[in-house]
This record gives C-alpha cells, sequence and structure tokens, in this order.
C-alpha cells in the first residue's frame, strides 16, 4: 500500500481534517492534525484492511518555531508500513499520547518528552526517562544550552582534546 492510496482512505474515514502528504526521503509522510493522532492511530490499528499493529518508532524534530512528532507505523499482518507526522508549536508543545494505542509509544513518548520537552497529553507516567529528574532542560532543542557543570561535574567540553583525564589507561 502507497502512502497516497493510505491519504484517500484517510480522507474518506475523517472527511473534516486537514491531512496532508509531506514528501520526505526515503519515505512519503501524513500530516496529521496534532488533536486528531490518537483517534486516526486508533483507526489505523483497528481497521481489517490496515491493521498498523505496530509502532516501529516515535521521534521528535526541532524544526525551529514548530516541533514535528514523526510515528513509524507497521502492519504485521499486512506487510506494509507508513509515516505519520504531527506538528506542534514549540512554545506549547503538546501532543495526546499514542500509548494506550500501541503500548511501545509510552517509551518512545517519554524520551520524546525527556529530549524535547514535547507533552504527551494523558500520558500515565511522563517523567524523564534518559536524564536526571533535576536535569534543567532539554538539549536536543535547537535552542538549548549545555551547562558548564551539573552536581559539580563538568558538562560542556569544546572538542574531543578537552576531555578530562582519566585515571586508567587501556592495555
Amino acid at each position: 500500500m502507497t502512502t497516497e492510496e493510505l491519504l484517500e482512505i484517510l480522507k474518506a474515514k475523517f472527511p473534516g481534517l486537514a491531512f496532508e502528504l509531506a514528501a520526505t526521503k526515503p519515505d512519503s509522510a501524513i500530516r496529521v492534525p496534532a488533536e486528531k493522532i490518537g483517534e486516526v492511530a486508533a483507526f489505523l490499528r483497528d481497521e481489517p484492511t490496515l491493521r498498523f499493529d505496530m509502532l516501529m518508532c516515535l521521534s521528535a524534530v526541532d524544526r525551529k518555531g514548530s516541533f514535528e512528532v514523526v510515528y513509524h507505523i507497521f502492519s504485521m499482518t499486512n506487510g506494509h508500513r507508513s509515516v505519520l507526522k504531527v506538528f506542534v508549536p514549540t512554545e506549547k508543545p503538546q501532543v495526546p499520547t499514542v500509548g494506550h494505542i500501541w503500548r511501545t509509544a509510552e517509551w518512545h513518548e517519554r524520551e520524546a518528552f525527556d529530549l524535547m520537552g514535547v507533552e504527551f497529553v494523558g500520558h500515565p507516567d511522563l517523567r524523564r526517562i534518559l536524564l536526571p529528574d533535576d536535569w534543567e532542560g532539554h538539549p536536543l532543542r535547537k535552542d538549548y544550552k549545555t551547562a558548564e557543570e551539573y552536581q559539580g561535574l563538568r558538562t560542556a567540553y569544546d572538542n574531543l582534546n578537552d576531555t578530562p583525564d582519566l585515571a586508567w589507561e587501556l592495555p
């Protein structure tokens, strides 16, 4: 199934929604309104002819002025895959969770929250997953400024030669 065919199915099922085809390489993607991602995802999972039963990856990208949340989905039953994209403003990046549709989303959403600051509304346990709870900011944002130190440890390095001396040597 092509992305264009899937787009036509979505337009027929949700006639009031403004879906767009986002031509990217290597895959085309379907742009979904943020507030409807849960409803669209549930349809894609439950529709027998589609059966997108697996979320392979969820990530977030800083596009200067907006965040792009990207969902790579796959149908193990039918063998087809697709990409969905949701755009949210950087000032208040909120997207409904899809964790109740694909359980693996819960981990991916926590990662996107931790590193980008995207809030997944309705997530059952939205907290940092990679960084310490008291870390300030979201390091994958383009406007992120690395702190000079964290709890007394130096964190900012200008280049590979500017690393701390190690107390041990490799054999």
